[in-house]
C-alpha cells in the first residue's frame, strides 16, 4: 500500500491550495479515504473523509465550509481543496486508508502516506 500526498505549500490567509493524494497497492473503490492534519507540538487530527460506497463526505468544524474533499476512482486518487485558508491551518497534511470503524476517527485507519506541508502566512 502506497498513498503520497501533494499539493502543499505556502500560501497566504484566505488562499487556496488544493492536496491530492495517489493510492496504490489495494483497490481503491473498495475503501473510503481520509484526510488528517498534524500541527506541531499538537496530536494528529481527522479533517475529512470520503465514503467508498455513495462518496458521501464529512468534516471536522473547524474545516466545514471552507473544505472540499472528493475523490477520483479512475485515478486512483483523493484531493483536499482548500479555500480561504486561515493561519490555524498550518500543518502536516496526511492522507488515510479507511480500514475499520467511524469514519472520523484517527484510530478507524491503518495507511498512512508522508505528509504534505501546508504552511499559512503572510
Amino acid at each position: 500500500v502506497q498513498l503520497q500526498a501533494s499539493g502543499g505549500g505556502l500560501v497566504q490567509p484566505g488562499g487556496s491550495l488544493r492536496l491530492s493524494c495517489a493510492a496504490s497497492g489495494f483497490t481503491f473503490s473498495s475503501r473510503s479515504m481520509g484526510w488528517f492534519r498534524q500541527a506541531p507540538g499538537k496530536e494528529r487530527e481527522v479533517v475529512s473523509a470520503i465514503l467508498r460506497s455513495d462518496f458521501s463526505t464529512f468534516y471536522a468544524d473547524s474545516v466545514k465550509g471552507r473544505f472540499t474533499i472528493s475523490r477520483d476512482n479512475s485515478k486512483n486518487t483523493v484531493y483536499l481543496q482548500m479555500d480561504n485558508l486561515k493561519p490555524e491551518d498550518t500543518a502536516v497534511y496526511y492522507c488515510a486508508r479507511h480500514w475499520s470503524g467511524v469514519i472520523m476517527r484517527t484510530q478507524s485507519y491503518d495507511y498512512w502516506g508522508q505528509g504534505t506541508q501546508v504552511t499559512v502566512s503572510s
